[in-house]
């Protein structure tokens, strides 16, 4: 989501122009090609895994609910970083800007607003474990058809307004003397997008910052609901042993055996959870964080962070987008039995099918993992 200003030959908007000492060894082929070969798994991975997921929500019929419109709109989100997005910032990262000044401001409003519009969604999907397991009597109502059409309309069209006011007043814009500088020492074509000052802090709070701490929020209040119920679970199997202990000594053998194996269900589960909430917001804040705290000290530094450690943040940004499909589906039972149920369809030419039950959104360890 950002590019480098352009200062000096130095600040070439390119991985491999660093500084002057170090330019023939990043500029040579080999250097290159590890480039390549390290940046290019991260769109395959956002391609292939969120472009298997929208095939599987539009195949398979009982998928089409509410709470999955989330789950779609954040992989059609991360498909378009990886289609429109990520190859053209390949071909700078390992190379320079080749598109032109024009298409670098496109490239800039679809990099901010599907960017934005990844994390946006993220943020929706919090809300919904977050109402469906903390006020599930509230569930139907506030997850209505309207409303869930509502946050996603929202999900699109905010990132896009972002995204359109820092093209029109918020981009920083080199010197005419520094354009000249790049000029002069043969770079024909520069792509200076980044934010000035104030644009940058409101651009990172806004897109980042602010759906960060709500998504701590909610799942930390899901994780403090889930312990509840797991405390209330073992409070009822206790005062249920308590109650047969004068009876015979086989049905007090045979409860303490059933406690033991809810007390052992209870701890699975709880430690479950806490792995998958401390793993979808691990890598959340892994893949996000330092690019957006970069985004607001970068200006603040006079633009004067390397372009490298610039630009390797921006790929961690794009990694959460091949990411996303593992954290969110595959790591779901009912996903993973639709993911197989796809590949048999494929292999056998069968029609999909899947298992369709009440949905309940009462509050378990594992509607956590959903």
């Amino acid at each position: 989501m950002i590019s480098i200003p352009e200062t000096n030959t130095s600040d070439n908007q390119s991985l491999l122009s660093i500084d002057s000492s170090d330019s023939v060894l990043f500029r040579s082929t080999a250097v290159r090609i590890c480039i390549l070969c390290l940046l290019l798994p991260i769109p395959i991975f956002a391609f292939m895994g969120n472009l298997f997921i929208m095939a599987a929500m539009a195949r398979i019929q009982s998928l089409w609910t509410p709470t999955n419109a989330f789950v779609v709109s954040l992989a059609v989100a991360d498909f378009l970083v990886a289609v429109l997005v990520m190859p053209f910032s390949l071909v700078r990262s390992i190379d320079t800007w080749h598109f032109g000044d024009c298409f670098c401001r496109v490239h800039f409003i679809l990099d901010v607003t599907f960017c934005t519009c990844s994390i946006f969604n993220l943020s929706c999907i919090a809300l919904e474990r977050y109402i469906a397991i903390c006020d599930p009597l509230h569930y139907p109502a506030r997850m209505a058809p309207r409303s869930v059409a509502v946050l996603l309309l929202l999900c699109w069209i905010l990132p896009l307004i972002i995204s359109t006011i820092c093209v029109s007043f918020g981009m920083y814009t080199p010197s005419p003397a520094a354009v000249l500088n790049s000029s002069t020492q043969g770079d024909t074509q520069i792509c200076p997008t980044t934010f000035n000052v104030p644009f940058a802090v409101a651009t990172s709070v806004m897109s980042f910052f602010i759906p960060m701490i709500f998504m701590l929020f909610a799942y930390g209040k899901i994780f403090i609901v889930a312990q509840k119920q797991a405390r209330w679970i073992h409070a009822i199997a206790h005062h249920t042993e308590q109650l047969q202990m004068t009876q015979s000594p086989l049905r007090m053998n045979s409860s303490r055996q059933v406690q033991a194996q809810m007390d052992r269900f209870s701890l699975k589960k709880e430690s479950k959870a806490a792995k998958t909430l401390g793993l979808i917001m691990g890598v959340f804040l892994f893949c996000w964080l330092p690019f957006f705290c970069l985004n607001m000290i970068h200006p603040l530094k006079g633009y004067r962070i390397s372009p490298l450690i610039l630009e390797a943040s921006t790929w961690l940004g794009y990694a959460n987008s091949s990411l996303n499909p593992f954290l969110y589906v595959l790591f779901n039972k009912n996903y993973r039995q639709m993911f197989v149920s796809l590949l048999d369809c494929g292999i056998l030419g069968k029609s999909p099918s899947l298992k369709s039950g009440r949905q309940t959104h009462s509050v378990n360890l594992e509607t956590i993992s959903r």
